[in-house]
């Protein structure tokens, strides 16, 4: 009898939940076959990897003596994958009823097509990024360590393949990619976001890079880094306008700092300071930091010892 009552009270409940599907409201969507995997979509970028490093992640489940025969395999199985999932996203979000499925899966092949063919540039542009981090960081013992290792450099790689297919206009999927990064790594860069050569993020966790965000060559970020919008109150009003700041090129930012604002250029060779908050615009060749607070030291016996830290109170230097 108890066995027949609980079912009734759990047969009550799902027909409770079912109903409130039907309010039509926008997480009320049931269909889940017709956007893209998450799940398919982070195999996919651990895939890829395999296209940009191909002697550092293999693929197990070939067993075959050349290796290029094992990449030919690869390759058009992420093809395949990549031309479903896109395939998928343009029948999503804002494009949802502008295509035929005979339209939608033209333009995906286009797209893939488009995306593949610029592999070998991607590549030349992590390859500048690797140089970079090995340059940049004297605890780096050689590439194949930072390769493995180093999460800014995966935040980078999986930026720089996501970017591309945000320029060729794929809903979705580069964002995926991304936050997939971000979730491994602790690094949150927008794909839509504009970043040069030989890009250097050392340590990393905790720095986000805005959608609108322009980054010149030369660039190297520390953890805790935001370079982000002044103010998004106005909502989906402000899409597509410049709301992330310009870095130049050899710009070096520390530790902490924040640099908002679509308006904000931060001159080349300029370097910020840790923890530095910025909203406003600054000077090629110029140093920026925070005018360093007076130290207090409690000895045991609870006596107080003052001493101010000996270094300038300027809160800019021009080099």
């Amino acid at each position: 009898m108890g066995d027949i009552i609980r079912q009734e009270e759990i047969d009550g409940v799902v027909q409770t939940i079912l109903a409130d599907y039907e309010q039509g409201r926008n997480i009320d969507e049931d269909n889940i076959f017709n956007k893209p995997d998450k799940s398919e979509v982070r195999k996919m970028v651990d895939d890829l990897f395999r296209i940009v490093f191909p002697g550092y992640f293999r693929d197990r489940s070939f067993k075959i003596y050349n290796p290029r025969n094992s990449f030919a395999i690869t390759i058009e199985d992420i093809f395949y994958h990549l031309n479903k999932q896109v395939t998928l996203a343009l029948d999503f979000c804002r494009l949802r009823g502008t295509m035929t499925d005979e339209e939608r899966e033209a333009e995906s092949y286009r797209i893939c097509s488009a995306f593949f063919k610029k592999l070998p540039v991607i590549r030349e542009y992590i390859e500048t990024d690797l140089l970079a981090a090995y340059d940049g960081d004297p605890a780096a013992g050689c590439y194949e360590e930072i390769i493995l290792a180093y999460p800014g450099l995966v935040a980078i790689t999986v930026y720089r393949l996501a970017h591309e297919l945000y320029l060729l206009r794929v809903p979705v999927i580069p964002r995926l990619m991304t936050e997939y990064a971000h979730s491994e790594t602790g690094i949150d860069i927008h794909p839509g976001a504009t970043i040069g050569k030989y890009f250097f993020i050392d340590h990393g966790t905790g720095i986000v890079i805005g959608e609108t965000s322009i980054i010149g060559k030369n660039v190297k970020i520390y953890q805790g880094v935001t370079i982000g919008a002044l103010s998004t109150r106005g909502g989906q009003k402000l899409s597509g306008k410049k709301r992330h700041p310009t870095i130049g090129d050899n710009v070096t930012i520390y530790a902490g700092a924040s640099i908002l604002g679509g308006d904000t250029d931060i001159g080349e060779n300029s370097i910020i300071g840790g923890n530095t908050f910025i909203t406003a615009s600054v000077p090629p060749d110029t140093r920026v930091c925070i005018k360093n607070p007076e130290m207090e030291y409690r000895s045991h016996d609870k006596k107080i010892v003052r001493e101010e830290m000996k270094q300038s109170e300027e809160w800019f230097y021009i080099i």
